[in-house]
């Protein structure tokens, strides 16, 4: 038996845009599982970080040298589906194992699936399905899309529009705006003059505050219903509930949602001072799972540690009753939930109303595009 230390690294933006939906703090959560866990298999647990700057050559080099040079186990891979893709064919051609906790491309379990690969927390399938589904069985089915023209936007109207169309809708028109842009109103008034029910944006954080001020400014918020497929905490947290208010969104965990993940957050908050998000409780889980899997089977060889994860039942404050996929994506429920209305909301932080729960064979549809 080895007596190195067991190696876990995260990768992701600790110092960009994005670090405060995943970042340092998710680093700290992946902290707390090893702290909760303690020796496996009577060796240590060291946790890496690396920092990618959302540069995918960045985020290759990082990963070749930790698997190649430096004995890290585990990778988990964090924010931005490019430099994921690059991580993750780092993965493959080593044969270790990488979650995949922050990167939503479905492209890491159709087109390059692969036994290593397991996409942990939530895709762009996910996150298309659960709304297309969920909002059209409820009774809203006509749809338009406002997308970012580029892959990660594209992915998510194609997942969405196919949930809508087998539940019964219509998606009535959609328009593409380049990533990055400053003036929605051209779209908003496409998606009005539209007719439809229900207006998705697929697009990020940036865009997503334009586009619901432009329809603040035309008056549309009272007439149509709005779902921002690529929403987490942090949005909502930014936003705040005044202007969030009403606004669906699918996340694949939410602290609000039982005592076991309420009792985590708060002592991740004690830790942070903040609430976290689901991919920082995903950081935790990934961690988590993975030493619970190395201390099962009493080895870190890879192989043996991958063949035990993907035939286990995988259940923690952050995922009830998981199982991995063949193409490695980790089948759980996804929630859709919805922005509370100040006047609801108890405290900062809470800003959740769970509209429906999408088991993780619906939410996952297998697929080759």
């Amino acid at each position: 038996m080895s007596s190195e230390p067991i190696r876990i690294g995260l990768v992701t933006d600790l110092t960009g845009p994005y670090q405060s939906v995943d970042g340092p703090a998710g680093a700290d959560a992946i902290r707390m599982a090893i702290e909760e866990i303690g020796e496996v298999a009577g060796r240590s647990v060291e946790l890496l970080l690396g920092d990618h700057r959302n540069d995918e050559n960045e985020a290759a080099r990082i990963a070749q040298q930790w698997y190649g040079e430096d004995g890290v186990d585990m990778v988990v891979s964090g924010v931005n589906s490019d430099t994921s893709l690059a991580m993750t064919a780092v993965a493959a051609e080593h044969g270790k194992p990488i979650f995949v906790v922050g990167a939503g491309t479905s492209v890491q379990t159709r087109q390059r699936a692969a036994p290593a690969i397991i996409q942990y927390a939530y895709s762009t399938v996910a996150l298309g399905t659960v709304p297309g589904l969920a909002l059209t069985r409820q009774g809203l089915k006509r749809w338009f899309f406002i997308t970012a023209k580029y892959p990660f936007g594209l992915e998510l109207e194609a997942h969405g529009s196919d949930a809508i169309r087998a539940a019964g809708g219509t998606v009535v028109g959609s328009v593409h705006n380049p990533h990055g842009e400053d003036d929605f109103t051209p779209y908003i008034e496409a998606a009005r003059d539209s007719q439809a029910e229900i207006l998705g944006l697929a697009n990020g954080h940036a865009e997503l505050l334009k586009a619901m001020a432009a329809m603040d400014r035309m008056g549309l918020a009272s007439s149509m219903k709005l779902v921002g497929l690529l929403t987490f905490i942090d949005d909502i947290h930014d936003m705040g509930l005044e202007r969030a208010q009403g606004l669906y969104f699918a996340d694949s965990w939410f602290w609000t949602r039982d005592a076991e993940s309420r009792a985590w957050a708060e002592r991740f908050h004690a830790r942070q001072g903040r609430m976290p998000s689901s991919l920082q409780a995903a950081d935790y889980s990934a961690a988590f799972q993975y030493l619970k899997a190395v201390a099962a089977v009493g080895t870190t060889d890879a192989n043996t540690v991958i063949q035990h994860l993907r035939s286990a039942t995988l259940s923690d404050m952050y995922v009830r009753n998981g199982r991995i996929r063949n193409d490695g994506t980790m089948l759980h429920d996804i929630y859709l939930l919805r922005a509370k209305a100040p006047g609801t909301s108890q405290r900062e932080w809470d800003v959740y109303e769970l509209v429906a729960t999408v088991s993780g064979e619906e939410a996952f549809p297998e697929g080759s595009g």
